[in-house]
């Protein structure tokens, strides 16, 4: 009914592999993000993942105004990273897929 079942299996695990190496691949995909006035700069992998925070000293002394402009700096780098993750992800996943009929959800 499916045709050549152990061709699908190779398939899958070979889109499995694509997969786990573009994870490891976005690690070193850096995502830079900086408050409009440059005050507060982050970088992120592709993967999520806080690598360097960098906070101008005129900050340091009102810590409502120092938690706000990391709030929407990291939020405004994860959405970034996530945007790159997911299309990444998505590539390696439907590179890999093997043509089942009714599966078209990764075309």
């Amino acid at each position: 009914m499916f045709g050549d079942i152990s061709g699908m299996m190779g398939k899958l695990k070979e889109a499995q592999q694509k997969v786990e190496e573009t994870k490891v691949r976005l690690n070193s995909v850096l995502v830079d993000e900086s408050s409009s006035d440059g005050k507060v700069k982050v970088t992120l992998t592709a993967n999520r993942q806080i690598k360097t925070i960098s906070i101008d000293d005129s900050l340091l002394s009102d810590t409502e105004e120092l938690e706000d402009y990391l709030i929407l700096t990291l939020n405004k780098a994860i959405e970034k990273a996530t945007t790159i993750n997911e299309n990444e992800m998505a590539v390696a996943a439907k590179a890999g897929m093997p043509n089942i009929p009714g599966m078209d959800m990764f075309k």
